[in-house]
């Protein structure tokens, strides 16, 4: 499907979900060399990506996507927070991302 990334082909993703796996692929390859297309470029394709998510049933397949495809998951839990939070996101990166703000923030209150 797309370069490092494949899903299991034992389950083809059905008809529906076509555009949004190669729209996905499309997003992760701008995430990894982001010089390779504008900025412009880069949020036309996440919102076409947001736009199919708005419009797809959550499914295996769909989480198969989104399992191959972190830029696709984080935007598919912003787009349905109230469903997903940040369920997505791995809880240990979370963690660490809250204790690096408290000490930051209690270094700057020091400083």
């Amino acid at each position: 499907m797309w370069e490092g990334m494949s899903l299991d082909t034992r389950h083809p993703l059905p008809a529906r979900l076509h555009s949004l796996a190669t729209l996905a692929g499309l997003l992760e390859r701008l995430e990894h060399r982001p010089s390779s297309a504008s900025a412009e470029q880069y949020r036309a394709v996440a919102r076409q990506v947001s736009s199919l998510l708005a419009q797809t049933e959550v499914d295996e397949h769909l989480r198969a996507i989104l399992v191959v495809a972190p830029a696709t998951a984080e935007l598919y839990e912003n787009l349905r927070y109230d469903v997903a939070g940040l369920c997505r996101s791995p809880l240990e990166q979370a963690l660490n991302a809250e204790l690096a703000a408290t000490a930051a923030i209690a270094a700057a209150r020091r400083a």
